[in-house]
């Protein structure tokens, strides 16, 4: 299992303070709190790590080019999180399938290779789907907009390569409403049944549900194609494949560019396998209803391929309530005998298995990191975004007391 320690970076200080501070990856992982709590510091950190274990795995980069410079300033900088380092206090350390990172207090950054990591390996689709997707379903050609965030822009060529690939009409999992696309005009429009309207002129939930659900959609069935026809190197293999990078970076005939196709045509045997969805604040401008469908959709996309994982950033409690049903559903899944009927109460292709999925809760005011308690495996009900809910309920009792004394 993935995992990852975070100590003083951003706004995140002591951390976790279990299981000597290392955070473990599910399937399904979400991390809530306050704004500014640090719940998308580490999912950008997880998508960092992520990404790098890919490429080195892969062949496409050499352990040199990571450098703690370059990893603050370039990697890091990816996701404009580099100003979060803190001097002589910060400590990141993540270990993968294949390789552990170490971002130590003495400022190094260490790469250890695991002794047959390549065997279990999954190659993965990285996608990192911030925030601020509302704005690339607003405008007209964002992709020439100066100065975007390196992760929208990364995010906005797999907005156009999904669009490219709708046929006719793609299905929306809310308000029974419809996609189409005009490639000659680059126009996606939202349809109804008795409406169709550009999406720049749709309301703020289609914004922000539109580019996140297409992508994850597009991205998700394409690595599905892809695991279809792939196959682990034997030991033989994985050591011929090793030599041949090691020959190609080795090589001082060849240019950057020679060398990064080189690099390509030999790790071309590797498709992906799996499907890592990052997705900032799914229930962004939804109502409680669609917030929930939307989810219901992602997590069927988690579950076609089992090394998929989603990672989650909200401040939704309908979600974390949600997540309840879904992990019930998956402790009833393997016991009821009419599936049909458990399906029509709750789609089972949407379920969570209890020992998949993982909250934890972001406190800003301290800094640390705690794991939300489960009952009987299932998400407890005392958890920061409920507790902001009965707060609530509180006060408008005490009105309603001070109403009976008038």
């Amino acid at each position: 299992m993935n995992k990852i320690k975070v100590k003083y970076f951003g706004p995140i200080r002591e951390g976790f303070l279990e299981n000597n501070g290392w955070m473990n990856i599910h399937k399904v992982t979400v991390f809530i709190g306050n704004q500014g709590s640090g719940k998308s510091t580490i999912a950008k950190l997880v998508s960092t790590f992520s990404w790098i274990e890919k490429v080195l795995t892969r062949g496409d980069f050499n352990e040199k080019e990571f450098t703690a410079t370059e990893f603050r300033k370039k990697y890091c900088g990816y996701h404009r999180i580099t100003n979060y380092f803190q001097k002589d206090r910060t400590e990141i350390y993540y270990e993968g399938k294949s390789y552990k990172f170490s971002y130590t207090l003495q400022g190094e950054f260490l790469i250890e290779k695991i002794q047959n990591g390549l065997d279990v390996y999954p190659l993965p689709q990285i996608m990192y789907i911030p925030a601020e997707r509302n704005f690339i379903s607003m405008v007209n050609k964002p992709n020439l907009i100066r100065q975007l965030p390196d992760a929208l822009l990364t995010f906005l060529t797999e907005y156009d390569n999904a669009k490219k690939e709708i046929k006719g009409d793609f299905n929306l999992p809310i308000n029974n409403a419809f996609l189409e696309y005009n490639k000659q005009n680059d126009i996606v429009s939202i349809k109804g049944e008795d409406y169709k309207l550009q999406l720049t002129d749709a309301s703020s939930g289609f914004h922000s549900l539109v580019p996140l659900y297409l992508v994850s959609s597009y991205l998700s069935q394409s690595v599905k194609e892809q695991a279809k026809d792939s196959s682990k190197m034997s030991s033989d293999e994985t050591r011929r494949f090793e030599e041949g990078v090691k020959s190609i970076w080795e090589n001082p005939s060849l240019t950057d560019a020679q060398r990064r196709a080189a690099l390509s045509v030999l790790s071309a045997k590797f498709n992906k396998s799996a499907f890592i969805n990052i997705v900032e604040e799914p229930e962004q401008n939804l109502f409680p209803s669609a917030q929930w469908e939307i989810m219901k959709s992602l997590l069927a996309l988690n579950n076609i391929l089992a090394p998929n994982k989603l990672i989650i950033t909200t401040h939704s409690p309908y979600l974390i309530n949600g997540f309840t049903i879904a992990v019930k559903t998956g402790m009833l899944a393997s016991k009821v005998k009419d599936s049909e009927e458990l399906n029509s109460i709750y789609p089972i292709d949407s379920i969570i298995y209890p020992e998949d999925i993982v909250i934890y809760e972001l406190n800003e005011k301290d800094g640390v990191v705690n794991k939300l308690e489960n009952y009987k495996g299932l998400p407890s009900d005392e958890n920061f975004l409920n507790k902001s809910l009965e707060e609530n309920n509180n006060i408008f009792s005490n009105l309603l007391d001070i109403q009976q004394q008038l």
